[in-house]
């Protein structure tokens, strides 16, 4: 992939999370600020107008009791009365003053007497003369447009409604009022919302750009960078994903190298007793002489290099079914004792023939049978004791014991030879891994073995013994539950 083509899919990657966040996080918050501004906006209009409509009210509902029993004496006066009441209205300035007459039209108007003989013809004119209270309208005013609020009280006289006593007043500033306080939430709202777009944007860009990099370092992993490791700045969760990522890395390359060193180790362990099985045949093949020592000879090297080979194929065939789960146990009641003794006894003759000595004491303890898979069991002991002898055989020595402790089984076998590396132990265990040691093998085994124990919920341990050399500890349960 070129690097034009990686910026391309880098910068359509940060797009696509900027975009998802902002979509996920900042919508959600832009709705309920929506929310919010439209329900305080609501409470201010209610607000100033609930309070413009009480205060008039007020006004006219003291003018009209007022009204009604100083003035109205009798029905021939109304009219001159209302007059007379209208041009001392105090406030005239901003409240308008009407009297209704019974059809509905204006007698007399405290600011003009153009407006008499007209019929605004509003709810609250027809409410009042239809259910003899007090009635409110706010709205335009028919006539002039205008956006008012209004207030009618009927006035009775000897039980029967004669006229009306309307206060009208604009709400062109208080509607100014209300734009203006409205305006101002929905500013200190927007502000709002671009200090969390803003804040957002930043922190997604902190976000994104490390994602997008560890993305990318993924990707060059993937394409076979391993081992490549990404800068560390950052001290929280990024930083521990960018460690976890590095630390993959880092044993993806050290998986690859060691898989490499595997395949090219066994390409060499087939290839050396494949040359001397091919060598030693054509030799017995072609000796004319049929030399009995000499054909002893190679055939006793063909069995071992074939025992060799079969070894590692069916190390191979276990590990196999190890990685793709086939690797499975055939449980019945094993004596631990008797299988153990009997690859003693095997290795004892195969370690004479390499003046290696195999000690073992047999225990006094009367050993149970332990749930198990025999063939299994026997596998680990036989490749512990080749191990013992393959790296530890310079000793000239090898010790083996089985005993009882407690409700474990536990086997030792311990070489008297160099020992291991005290910085290789915590790997041996692990496949493909060889660490310093010339000997041959695949590097597989004791990982085989370990699998092995743990299917049998055992442990399997290996360590330097004091004075030298390298022991080797198996713990079996006795039983199962």
């Amino acid at each position: 992939m070129t690097k034009n083509r990686r910026r391309e899919l880098k910068a359509l990657h940060i797009r696509g999370l900027r975009q998802r966040w902002i979509v996920n996080t900042v919508a959600p918050v832009f709705v309920l600020v929506i929310l919010i501004v439209t329900l305080f906006s609501a409470g201010i209009a209610s607000y100033y107008y609930q309070g413009m409509r009480t205060a008039l009210d007020n006004k006219a509902q003291a003018a009209a009791d007022s009204f009604t029993s100083y003035f109205m004496t009798s029905y021939t006066e109304y009219y001159q009365k209302a007059v007379s009441y209208a041009d001392n209205f105090e406030d005239k300035d901003y409240i308008e003053l009407q009297f209704i007459s019974s059809s509905g039209r204006i007698q007399v108007s405290s600011t003009s007497n153009l407006t008499a003989g007209t019929a605004p013809g509003t709810d609250d004119i027809i409410q009042a003369f239809t259910t003899g209270e007090r009635a409110f309208f706010q709205g335009h005013d028919p006539q002039t447009g205008e956006d008012i609020l209004s207030v009618t009280y009927p006035q009775d006289f000897n039980g029967r409604v004669v006229g009306a006593m309307r206060y009208v007043t604009s709400l062109s500033k208080v509607n100014t009022q209300v734009l203006i306080s409205v305006l101002l939430v929905m500013l200190v709202a927007m502000l709002c919302m671009g200090m969390v777009i803003i804040a957002n944007l930043l922190f997604i860009n902190s976000v994104v750009e490390p994602v997008a990099v560890v993305s990318d370092t993924a990707k060059r992993i993937s394409a076979g960078s391993y081992g490549f490791q990404v800068e560390n700045k950052y001290t929280d969760e990024l930083g521990e994903l960018v460690d976890n990522i590095n630390d993959m890395s880092l044993k993806i390359g050290q998986n690859e190298k060691m898989k490499s060193e595997f395949i090219s180790s066994v390409s060499h362990e087939l290839r050396t007793p494949l040359t001397a099985i091919n060598g030693w045949g054509e030799t017995i093949l072609e000796d004319t002489d049929q030399d009995p020592e000499q054909m002893r000879r190679g055939i006793r090297i063909i069995l071992r290099e074939a025992r060799r080979l079969t070894n590692m194929v069916e190390e191979l065939l276990d590990f196999s079914k190890m990685e793709d789960g086939r690797f499975t146990l055939q449980i019945e009641e094993v004596d631990l004792q008797a299988e153990f003794e009997d690859a003693i006894f095997t290795y004892q003759q195969l370690f004479r023939q390499e003046d290696i000595e195999l000690e073992y004491e047999p225990t006094d303890d009367l050993m149970d049978p332990i749930p198990g898979d025999p063939e299994r069991l026997k596998q680990v002991f036989c490749n512990v004791l080749d191990n013992a002898a393959k790296h530890g055989g310079a000793g000239k020595r090898i010790s083996a014991s089985v005993s009882r402790e407690g409700d474990m089984e536990v086997i030792r076998i311990r070489d008297y030879g160099p020992g291991i590396p005290e910085t290789e132990l915590p790997y041996v265990k692990q496949k493909f891994y060889k660490g310093s040691s010339k000997a041959r093998g695949s590097g597989i085994g004791l990982a085989v073995c370990d699998e092995i124990i743990h299917l049998h919920n055992g442990t399997f341990d290996i360590g330097n013994a004091e004075g030298g050399g390298c022991v080797v500890t198996i713990r079996l349960p006795v039983s199962t539950e």
